[in-house]
């Protein structure tokens, strides 16, 4: 039997306009149910899973090749995918050039050796010492800037993009500077891009709880257009998320959404800690909850995706392998799934490839692949009508995927409206 992607919308209740001019529109609740995810035939399944299943290399070469290009011109958005984190190696040799007394390399090859983590304790350390090259407002827009041009090379429409204030103005950039910088490069990434980018501002956990109140500060009175979230990340381990309680109550007050990391790299205890202190509404991958029945139960009844981010997990040790990754347990208790990229160069990955390692795991054909693209955009924060125009174009995709695919000169989709 094909197994589904099974999901439980959450009751829409009132919420508060938030502080920042013109986002209440952004943060309408999710109202539409999800779409079925269904692998494909079995004989299909086993053709994208395996090379070792009686199907001719060659053909199971073309089949991944297919696959490959029908999710290169997929439209998409993303979720889970951080700010500093999301510079390429290029911009980040150039803001090393710009600022030789880091210890990061100005030499983009040189990034790739630099940028391998022996375990999560050294990723975060290698995170921050990227996080130290951004120094003014010039640098944020210009990295903010840029990861919106990468993102419309793979045809990321929308993106929920995880920013870090405190990292940054305690760091002398001033709050409204900060934000200014984001705001401007919002606005050209969707006016000259197409990618229309929000965000989610996110407590660094291993700074405590004063990172916490300059951040629920920056969110709540200083605010911004595009802010339509509040989150907590870096390490889980000896960061307890109810000591957050109060800073996601403030944020929830003022209509921003609770979106905490969560059993990364610690048990899904971290997980339930998230969903009821924190009153989370996404999970910041939540892989752990693999390994509790009753948590899986839950987050498929009330409706809490997870934004899985398989690469991500194997490049930070939090899982063994792909091959080990517990996606397809995940999928199959009907909770969820929005795939993320979380930290692309860092990682050597980007969204595409997430997609087509989801594939792999879980046995997807290109109708699968879409439904799992529009699950994202069901569990995103955008307003119903942007919604449904990024999930129409979607399925006009699919509908003419071959013909569009093989048709001389075939139009890329068209962009979508404004979001």
């Amino acid at each position: 039997m094909p197994h589904t992607i099974a999901f439980v919308p959450r009751p829409a209740g009132p919420r508060r306009a938030p502080a920042a001019a013109g986002a209440d529109g952004l943060l309408a609740a999710i109202s539409a149910p999800l779409p079925a995810l269904r692998a494909p035939p079995r004989a299909r399944s086993h053709m994208l899973r395996s090379r070792d299943s009686g199907v001719s290399p060659l053909a199971y070469d073309d089949v991944m090749a297919d696959l490959d290009s029908f999710i290169s011109g997929l439209p998409k958005a993303e979720l889970h995918v951080h700010h500093v984190g999301s510079a390429s190696p290029r911009i980040v040799a150039e803001l090393a050039a710009r600022h030789p007394d880091s210890t990061v390399p100005a030499d983009a090859a040189a990034l790739a050796d630099f940028f391998t983590f022996r375990d999560f304790a050294h990723f975060i350390e290698i995170y921050l010492s990227v996080v130290d090259l951004v120094r003014d407002p010039e640098d944020v827009r210009l990295l903010t800037y840029e990861i919106a041009r990468d993102m419309a090379r793979q045809n990321i429409r929308y993106a929920e993009l995880t920013v870090t204030p405190y990292s940054s103005t305690s760091r002398g950039i001033p709050d409204r500077a900060f934000l200014d910088a984001l705001e401007d490069a919002r606005r050209g990434a969707e006016s000259e891009l197409g990618v229309a980018l929000r965000w989610c501002f996110d407590i660094p956990g291993e700074a405590g709880l004063a990172a916490a109140e300059e951040t629920a500060r920056i969110a709540v009175d200083v605010g911004c257009e595009g802010l339509v979230a509040f989150g907590l990340g870096g390490p889980e381990m000896g960061v307890p998320r109810g000591q957050f309680k109060p800073y996601f109550d403030r944020a929830l007050a003022a209509g921003l959404r609770s979106v905490p990391h969560a059993g990364e790299t610690t048990g899904p205890q971290t997980v339930w800690d998230a969903v009821t202190e924190l009153r989370a509404e996404r999970i910041g991958h939540g892989t752990s909850a693999a390994q509790d029945p009753k948590l899986l139960g839950h987050l498929a009844e009330a409706g809490i995706p997870l934004e899985i981010c398989p690469t991500s997990n194997v490049a930070t040790k939090a899982v063994p392998s792909l091959d080990e990754h517990p996606l397809r347990r995940i999928v199959d208790a009907g909770v969820l799934v929005a795939l993320g990229s979380d930290d692309p160069p860092m990682f050597g990955t980007d969204l595409n490839t997430e997609y087509a390692v989801a594939a792999r795991l879980l046995g997807l054909d290109e109708a699968g692949v879409a439904a799992l693209a529009k699950n994202s955009v069901a569990a995103s924060f955008m307003e119903p009508a942007a919604k449904a125009a990024l999930t129409a174009e979607i399925d006009a995709y699919l509908a003419a995927w071959p013909a569009a695919a093989t048709a001389p000169g075939a139009p890329r989709p068209a962009t979508p409206p404004a979001l």
